[in-house]
């Protein structure tokens, strides 16, 4: 495979889908971890391995319905991730002692779902690449 012909954005759709499922492992564990008390916690569970699969497909069949579908998928992601730190941010608040750091380093992640968002603007960052 000849690397050096892939396109910056190709490369990054790949790493994009490939953090994706990292991600979504980790994402699994923690929720699983709270047996899913919320329902919104299924929503990033079932969302990366989408992302992982509609990115792969993408990395080598250049489409542009793929294109349209990961576009949309991302700024999903980004909202979902948004969502997420609210619920996060809110979750260690009403803990004992509210927003004390403490709290924050035993309660949900904050940072978790600030990260699924980075990689969902990555992602757009990909698709929106322009060569100048």
């Amino acid at each position: 495979m000849n690397w050096s012909a892939w396109s910056l954005d190709r490369v990054l759709i790949l790493f994009v889908s490939l953090a994706f499922l990292v991600i979504g492992i980790q994402v699994t564990m923690f929720h699983y971890r709270q047996n899913f008390t919320h329902k919104a916690m299924w929503v990033p569970v079932i969302s990366s391995p989408i992302f992982l699969i509609v990115g792969l497909i993408l990395t080598w069949y250049n489409a542009s319905w793929l294109h349209t579908l990961f576009m949309v998928l991302m700024w999903f992601g980004v909202v979902d991730g948004l969502i997420g730190f609210y619920f996060h941010f809110r979750g260690v608040g009403i803990r004992v002692g509210g927003w004390a750091l403490r709290n924050f380093l035993i309660g949900p992640p904050v940072t978790l779902p600030l990260m699924f968002t980075a990689l969902s603007v990555l992602g757009l960052i990909a698709i929106y690449w322009k060569v100048w």
